[in-house]
């Protein structure tokens, strides 16, 4: 495959431009306007020389405290993951009810039972979550009473009553869902919780990306998002960045018009399109980016001399992938951001700056809720409820589960003592990133995460932070070192 990118030969300087770090003016401006609009207090984001961007407090947290919830700039929830979990697209919330998504979850079940000649196949859409919350509530799975390892089929018709809302559950009313919301584009794909949720999706990156019948797009669009699925879906990610800059290079350029007329109808024309692109590439370029590859961590089962074949079949994978979505959604007055480096560093920015999505399923809290109920109350709910949980066996609730860059969040340096973490409270019930107190944190300090398991012995720590481009330094580390 020839790895030339005709793009990025005609945009050299333009592509130059976008890549160029923000100035230290541009980084305080941008994220004083984002915290003040997200309403944030007692935190600022500073610029270092030598460590870049940091997160830091300027006021006491105490161990425990709500430090910041970051909505995320893009995510996606994985491919196989929207088998289980029914939610919605913009911000994640679990969406219809809890029928719904017992009904879903027992249908997809049958179905894959269906394909494997009646074997349980088991579900392939767990994924590993090095700074989520809900780590320590999967043990809480073990101890619903009753809950069974085999999995036991239900009567017929049950399945499809709980998908149409024939049959309630006892109690299913307190654990109410928003409801479910098809996308505008009528795509089939993407729901929501909310019109407003489908607006702000529509508005931000799906009008460009949606799959519906009436889009000129389709056919195009569907063979790119299967070349994601089949390949990575942090080209998915990587759409809806140059979506979401597409669209906001038209609004600014439609305002820049409309001010250009109102004040000089002669020149309305004279516009600067770079200008602009960089101004709508603004949010983008606040993230630390790198060739994706040239980032990427060499896999284990890849051997240290094929590093250089690794690394340019990566390249070409990426190429293939931006060849597919430029012949989806290209528009020529943005044409460098269908450069294949331009592409590369979107992508770099997420395999350097993501943190996976996961939100917990209602569905576990409901049948802890019915295992809590005190008698006669549990044996009559368990009449209906406990055939339910042994059909859907040891797996009953499954967590939405992706990957998103978050602003904020991505600022926070690491720590292998840090004071912080990412940390899913109950009352947390969308997609947003919360950063909890680890321990007291004193006004001015800098707040740190960890972006390995801490408790990792020192040389297993340096070498799994070597895949972030640095050898830690922390004073964990410096005590540490032979």
């Amino acid at each position: 495959m020839d790895l030339i990118c005709p793009i990025g030969l005609r945009c050299a300087s333009e592509i130059s431009s976008l890549l160029s770090p923000p100035s230290p003016l541009q980084v305080q401006d941008y994220y004083h306007n984002l915290l003040s609009a997200r309403a944030c207090t007692g935190i600022t984001v500073k610029q270092d020389a030598n460590f870049g961007k940091g997160l830091y407090v300027d006021r006491d947290f105490k161990e425990g405290e709500l430090i910041l919830k970051d909505p995320m700039f893009v995510g996606i929830q994985h491919s196989l993951n929207k088998i289980d979990c029914l939610v919605c697209s913009f911000c994640f919330r679990f969406i219809g009810s809890i029928e719904l998504q017992i009904g879903r979850r027992l249908y997809m079940q049958q179905l894959r039972a269906n394909e494997s000649d009646g074997c349980d196949v088991g579900n392939s859409s767990k994924h590993s979550h090095e700074m989520d919350s809900s780590d320590e509530e999967e043990s809480t799975q073990e101890c619903i009473s009753g809950s069974s390892k085999t999995k036991v089929p239900l009567p017929d018709g049950v399945v499809e009553s709980l998908m149409n809302s024939q049959l309630v559950l006892p109690y299913s009313k307190k654990f109410s869902l928003p409801p479910v919301v098809p996308c505008p584009g009528r795509c089939g794909e993407a729901y929501y919780c909310s019109m407003s949720c489908a607006e702000a999706d529509w508005e931000s990156s799906h009008s460009l990306l949606c799959t519906g019948e009436s889009s000129a797009r389709r056919e195009a669009l569907l063979k790119f998002i299967k070349h994601a699925n089949e390949t990575n879906d942090i080209f998915l990610l990587a759409a809806k960045v140059i979506s979401s800059t597409l669209l906001r290079y038209r609004k600014l350029k439609s305002v820049s018009i409309e001010e250009q007329v109102k004040h000089d109808t002669s020149s309305f024309l004279n516009h600067n399109n770079l200008s602009i692109l960089l101004e709508a590439w603004r949010p983008i370029s606040m993230g630390h980016k790198r060739r994706w590859w040239d980032c990427i961590a060499l896999p284990d089962d890849v051997d240290s001399s094929d590093d250089a074949s690794f690394r340019l079949q990566i390249k070409a994978l990426a190429l293939e992938s931006l060849q597919l979505l430029k012949t989806a959604i290209f528009d020529k007055e943005c044409e460098p951001l269908f450069s294949l480096e331009i592409y590369g560093h979107i992508i770099g920015m997420f395999e350097l700056n993501n943190l996976d999505l996961v939100v917990a399923s209602p569905v576990e809290d409901y049948f802890l809720y019915i295992d809590d109920l005190t008698y006669p109350n549990k044996e009559e709910a368990e009449k209906i409820t406990q055939p339910i949980l042994d059909a859907l066996g040891e797996e009953y609730s499954i967590h939405c589960e992706g990957t998103a860059f978050f602003p904020l969040q991505s600022c926070l340096n690491h720590s292998c003592y840090p004071n912080a973490k990412a940390f899913k409270r109950d009352e947390d019930k969308d997609g947003q990133a919360t950063i909890i107190a680890q321990r007291s944190i004193c006004k001015g300090e800098e707040i740190t995460i960890s972006y390995v398991d801490e408790d990792l012995p020192f040389e297993e720590r340096q070498a799994s932070l070597a895949d972030y481009g640095f050898r830690c330094r922390c004073p964990k580390c410096i005590e540490e070192e032979p």
